[in-house]
């Protein structure tokens, strides 16, 4: 794959035979050298082929391979002339991490930690199991969840209405149309609500062990050594299963609208075309099942920890920082050459982040910009960026998911064997509650990219501006 250093932070995938624009990945010179032995970049050369795409297909510095996009891949396309694909979103629709704060010092709470992380991981059902007996829905409730997201959680009890006002689209995306999900995805999902999964998918108890900007950090209700909690999961089956049936019809669907698929994972329709608005309303669904799921999450971490340490919610302060999405595809209206237009927007492990003053930021971050919420690997730490007014245009508002996978989950089993992972962690005063002991091989520290330097090149890359550091002190796993 040819490459062309644009900057320190950028570099070209330069537009040639059926690309129809350039693409563009950001990376210092110490993570392309684990880049370039990846598939991920033949993958952005491959989306740079659809039809009606603006602006460079881009790779965040987490990128790795995926299926059809990388993941950490970021696209726009033209509402007329362009596309829309599942392979762009993921099969985890909305994937996303959940931030909450707390009054609480580490310092005050953290003998009590090691008691309350077992005690989490039997209150919220992880793994491939069930969810709670007490959350089993129906199917005319799993419509009323499927079209009002976090609201549903809200209303039923899961919550409170002010938690709304600090996640991405208030936790509902509008539009979302249960008709189009199959039963098999209503039988998945009916008994999934309130899980977390399995894999990456987990609950991090942590702390703000470094303050880069004490303004913004103050103003989104962070500070130095405050007990925060990360929550991050998806829409889980329900999610896969839309995912899954779409990817039939959009495969038929390319091919009926002649589409030039590089790689037939790359299966799309004209976003405008009845099987690209099928696609769309049906995921927003999913976004909708993983916002709930979230929040649901949010009030059995809530009710843990009040029953356990005995706090009143005025006592320990719980309360949602930001909310947002890894895996989803939105209109948005960007500057694309000086002008405004709108853009079907496909991140894929990537974030929205966009700056103060930016219409679709909550009002409550208006002053400030949106919080970008990058969680690392359970050994080392996690970042909180807000959006910066400098990142380039053709960008999209975006920023990176996560840290990236170094190893895959066969070779970090192979790179752990012999070791103890859960007792390295609890040496370094990090508790783990998993499923299975394979469950934190696969997702051992060191099977990640150092966040740190991921971040560092958001940064420097003016895709986000650092707030604060979150080291970890209490992880659960699925």
């Amino acid at each position: 794959m040819k490459l062309q250093k644009v900057t320190d932070t950028s570099w070209r995938i330069p537009r040639e035979g059926r690309m129809n624009v350039d693409g563009i990945v950001f990376a210092d010179e110490t993570l392309m050298q684990s880049i370039r032995d990846d598939k991920c970049l033949e993958q952005v050369a491959n989306v740079a082929c659809l039809p009606g795409i603006i602006g460079p297909s881009i790779g965040m510095p987490d990128i790795h391979w995926g299926y059809g996009f990388p993941i950490g891949g970021v696209a726009g396309f033209d509402l007329d002339e362009g596309v829309i694909s599942p392979g762009g979103v993921g099969y985890d629709i909305n994937c996303g991490v959940r931030l909450l704060s707390t009054r609480l010092h580490v310092d005050d709470v953290r003998e009590r930690i090691p008691s309350l992380v077992p005690a989490l991981f039997g209150n919220v059902p992880s793994g491939v199991g069930k969810s709670r007996k007490d959350l089993r829905l129906n199917r005319s409730e799993s419509r009323r969840m499927a079209e009002r997201g976090a609201r549903w959680a809200v209303e039923n009890g899961f919550g409170e209405a002010e938690d709304l006002e600090y996640i991405e689209e208030r936790g509902c995306l509008e539009g979302a149309d249960f008709d189009l999900i199959s039963e098999r995805a209503v039988e998945r999902g009916r008994s999934q609500l309130g899980t977390l999964g399995s894999g990456n998918h987990f609950v991090e108890l942590g702390f703000v062990d470094e303050v880069y900007e004490p303004e913004l950090a103050d103003r989104i209700g962070l500070f130095a050594g405050g007990l925060t909690a990360i929550i991050h999961t998806g829409s889980r089956g329900f999610g896969h299963q839309i995912c899954e049936d779409n990817l039939r019809l959009m495969q038929k669907a390319a091919a009926r609208h002649g589409i030039y698929l590089p790689d037939r994972q790359l299966c799309c329709a004209p976003f405008r075309s009845a099987e690209g608005q099928r696609y769309f309303a049906a995921m927003k669904c999913g976004a909708n099942f993983a916002f709930a799921n979230r929040q649901v999450v949010t009030h059995f971490f809530r009710e843990t920890l009040e029953r356990e340490w005995g706090l009143a919610p005025r006592d320990h302060g719980i309360r949602v920082v930001y909310d947002v999405c890894h895996n989803i595809a939105k209109v948005e209206t960007h500057q694309i050459d000086g002008t405004s237009r709108e853009v079907c927007v496909h991140r894929k492990g990537a974030t929205r982040a966009f700056p103060a003053g930016h219409p679709l930021v909550p009002e409550v971050y208006r002053d400030v910009g949106q919080p970008v919420l990058v969680p690392g690997d359970m050994g080392r730490y996690s970042y909180v960026l807000v959006g910066n007014p400098a990142a380039p245009d053709f960008a999209f508002a975006s920023s990176c998911h996560g840290a990236g996978r170094r190893l895959s989950r066969k070779a970090a089993v192979k790179a752990t064997r012999g070791r103890h992972i859960i007792k390295e962690l609890a040496s370094e005063g990090i508790t783990v509650a998993a499923a299975s002991r394979s469950t934190v091989d696969e997702e051992f520290p060191h099977a990640y990219k150092d966040v740190a330097e991921v971040v560092d090149v958001v940064h420097r890359a003016n895709l986000a501006i650092k707030v604060v550091r979150l080291r970890p002190v209490g992880v659960i796993k699925g």
